[in-house]
C-alpha cells in the first residue's frame, strides 16, 4: 500500500508537478553508438585511463599492450636509469601500420593488458623497422636515407604516469595541454594514503564480459541503494550497506564492518594479516573509490579488489577484477586467496547481472531517462563527469571549426 497522500486536485490542463528526483543521463547516452564514439574522443582518449599494474614492467624493455576503446597502445620500461622511466606509444609501426607487438586477446579489449619484454629495442615484425625504447626510429632496412628523418618517423606518443602501482595512459597526449592525474584522483590519493597500494601484487584475476554500458557499471559501483536487494552477502559484514539505501555512508572515514568481521569473505574473517602500517581504525573499515573513467577500488584490511573497466561499444564492456595482496602474505607457504576470490566473484556476478538487466531495459522505446534518488548522488557524479567532459570537447571542436 502506498504511503504517499494525494495532493489537491489539479485544474484541467494544469502542468504535472515536478518529481522530487534528479534525472539520470538520457537513454541514448547508454544505448547509441554515436554517443559512445563521442565519449571515446572526449573521455576515454582524453583522460587518464588505467591500463595495468606497474609490477608487470619490472625491468628495461618490459612492456604491456592495452586496447583502450579500440586503440592499441604500448607502454615500455626504458633503460635510462636503474628504475627506468615509462614511455607510451600507439602500438603502430610508422611504416605500414603493423602492430609492433601482439594485441591482447582475440577481440577488441581482449583481457586488458598483455605483457612481455622487447629487449633493447622494439622491432616491427613486418619489415623490420626498429625503434628505441624511447620511441625513436633506429633503423629501416635498406633505407639509409631515412636517417635524416628519424625525428619525423618516431612512434606516436601516449602520455604515461603512475599512482599506487597502477599505470595510467592518456592517448590524446598531443592535445588538451598538461592534465595532471591528481585531478582525476579527486582526493583518492589522500583518502587511501594509509594503504600500501604500490607495494601490493596481483595474485588472481577474473575476467568478466558484461553486456552493459561502461557508465552504467560505474554508476552501479558508486551507490549502495541496490545493495540490500542485490547483495545480501555483501550486507552481512557491513549492515550499513542495507540501512537507508546507503545514503548516510561516510566514505571519507571508511565504512565499519559488523562486530567480529573485518574483511570481505564469506565469514568476514581471514588468516591473512592486515597490511603493514595500517592504522587501527582502517583494520575494521571498508574503503571504496571510483576513479573515472576506468578504475574501481574496494579495499579491505588484507586485500584490494581492483576493477578496471574496458569499454568496447555502447552495450559491451570487459571488467577485469585483480586481487591484490601484500608480498609478505603471498610468500607464505599457506597463502590462499580463494576466500576473497569466491566472495567477490559472487558479488561481482550479482552486479553484472543487474547491470545487464538495466541495459536491456534502457533499449525500450518508452525509456527516455531514469531517476536518481537522493542516496544515488554518487551515481549522479558519473553523469556530471560525462556531461562536463562532453561539453568541453564540443566547445573545443566548435572553436576549432570557427578558427
Amino acid at each position: 500500500m502506498s504511503t504517499h497522500r494525494a495532493g489537491p486536485a489539479r485544474a484541467p490542463g494544469a502542468a504535472e508537478p515536478e518529481l522530487p528526483l534528479q534525472h539520470s543521463l538520457p537513454a541514448p547516452s547508454f544505448t547509441r553508438q554515436d554517443e559512445f564514439d563521442r565519449e571515446r574522443e572526449a573521455i576515454l582518449f582524453a583522460d587518464w585511463f588505467c591500463v595495468g599494474r606497474e609490477e608487470s614492467l619490472a625491468g628495461p624493455g618490459d612492456y604491456l599492450t592495452a586496447d583502450v576503446a579500440g586503440e592499441s597502445i604500448l607502454v615500455v620500461r626504458g633503460a635510462d636509469s636503474p628504475g627506468g622511466s615509462l614511455a607510451g606509444f600507439y602500438n603502430l609501426c610508422r611504416h605500414r601500420g603493423s602492430r609492433l607487438v601482439p594485441v591482447a586477446g582475440s577481440q577488441p579489449g581482449g583481457d586488458g593488458a598483455r605483457s612481455g619484454c622487447a629487449g633493447t629495442a622494439i622491432r616491427c615484425p613486418y619489415q623490420g623497422w626498429t625503434y628505441g625504447l624511447d620511441g625513436s626510429l633506429r633503423s629501416a632496412p635498406f633505407l639509409p636515407d631515412l636517417r635524416r628523418y628519424r625525428d619525423r618517423l618516431a612512434l606516436h606518443p601516449v602520455a604515461v604516469t603512475t599512482w599506487g602501482g597502477f599505470v595510467f595512459a592518456r592517448l590524446d597526449a598531443g592535445r588538451g595541454g598538461r592534465r595532471p592525474l591528481a585531478g582525476q584522483l579527486n582526493g583518492a590519493d589522500r583518502r587511501l594514503a594509509a594503504c600500501p597500494l604500490a607495494e601490493l601484487r596481483s595474485a588472481h584475476r577474473i575476467v568478466y564480459r558484461v553486456a552493459a554500458n561502461w557508465k552504467g557499471i560505474c554508476e552501479n559501483y558508486n551507490e549502495c541503494y541496490h545493495c540490500g536487494p542485490v547483495h545480501p552477502e555483501l550486507c552481512e559484514p557491513i549492515p550499513a550497506f542495507r540501512r537507508g539505501g546507503g545514503g548516510d555512508l561516510d566514505w571519507d572515514a571508511g565504512i565499519p564492518h559488523r562486530d567480529g568481521t573485518y574483511t570481505f569473505t564469506m565469514t568476514g574473517t581471514t588468516r591473512r594479516a592486515p597490511f603493514p602500517g595500517l592504522p587501527e581504525s582502517d583494520r575494521t573499515r571498508h574503503r571504496g573509490e571510483l576513479i573515472l573513467p576506468s578504475l574501481l577500488l574496494s579495499l579491505s584490511a588484507d586485500h584490494v579488489a581492483a576493477f578496471t573497466v574496458w569499454p568496447h561499444d555502447a552495450g559491451h564492456t570487459t571488467v577485469l577484477c585483480d586481487f591484490l595482496f601484500h608480498p609478505a602474505e603471498i610468500a607464505r607457504g599457506d597463502f590462499d586467496p580463494s576466500d576473497a576470490v569466491e566472495f567477490w566473484d559472487l558479488v561481482n556476478r550479482q552486479d553484472w547481472s543487474i547491470c545487464e538487466q538495466v541495459q536491456d531495459g534502457m533499449r525500450s522505446r518508452l525509456f527516455t531517462a531514469g531517476y536518481l534518488a537522493p542516496m544515488e548522488q554518487p551515481s549522479a557524479d558519473v553523469g556530471r563527469y560525462v556531461t562536463d567532459r562532453l561539453g568541453a570537447w564540443r566547445a573545443g571542436h566548435s572553436q576549432a571549426r570557427a578558427d
